[in-house]
């Protein structure tokens, strides 16, 4: 299998956990938990490619998709506390899902031969807006809005990847160190509340 697409589906498959998990925090019924897990993976994907044009978006021509979706759902339904004994929120998947999309959508976009900046842009879309989708539907302030380092460990993350193919290192070195990063940063910043700084403007 293409590494593109074994991490679209990876990504699409912990996202969908990640949105389940936070349908299940917020008691909703299965269709609620199944609409918000679809929403959660499919989000970031969608708006990228409808920005870069590349219609219909990738979901909708391959039904492997569809159905990581729902195995994401049916395994965090039927396994749900053991998956909560992995880490008790959603941080972890939602760490992994940030991590490969941010990959995804970079690469996705280079290969369209956009300008580096937009494509880290469209890396960060990738990344993030599935979850700003999720929190906003559960009534939450969406994670890229909180002050510990969320979409700034996506953006490190492909400059890093920019870096090192500006190196010439092989593709696959590129993908992985640059998804181990962002994994890292996130990791990191939360065990030691790392954060940036407020915005404070005097009246």
């Amino acid at each position: 299998m293409d590494l593109f697409f074994l991490f679209d589906y990876i990504g699409t498959f912990v996202f969908a956990i990640s949105g389940t998990l936070t349908a299940a925090d917020k008691r909703l019924d299965f269709f609620g938990a199944t609409f918000i897990g679809f929403v959660t993976a499919i989000g970031g994907g969608t708006l990228r490619d409808m920005m870069m044009g590349d219609l219909p978006v990738s979901w909708m021509r391959n039904m492997n998709y569809f159905w990581l979706i729902i195995a994401g759902v049916v395994v965090t339904i039927v396994f749900g506390k053991f998956v909560m004994r992995l880490k008790r929120t959603m941080f972890l998947f939602d760490t992994i899902g940030i991590a490969f999309f941010t990959v995804l959508g970079l690469k996705k976009a280079l290969l369209m031969d956009i300008e580096p900046p937009m494509a880290v842009m469209m890396g960060l879309s990738s990344a993030v807006v599935g979850g700003i989708i999720r929190d906003t539907l559960c009534n939450e302030l969406p994670l890229i809005f909180h002050r510990e380092i969320y979409a700034t460990a996506c953006i490190a993350g492909s400059l890093i990847y920019l870096s090192l193919n500006y190196l010439n290192v092989t593709e696959i070195v590129c993908e992985i160190v640059t998804i181990l990063s962002i994994i890292t940063i996130r990791l990191v910043v939360v065990k030691f509340d790392i954060a940036l700084p407020l915005l404070e403007i005097k009246k």
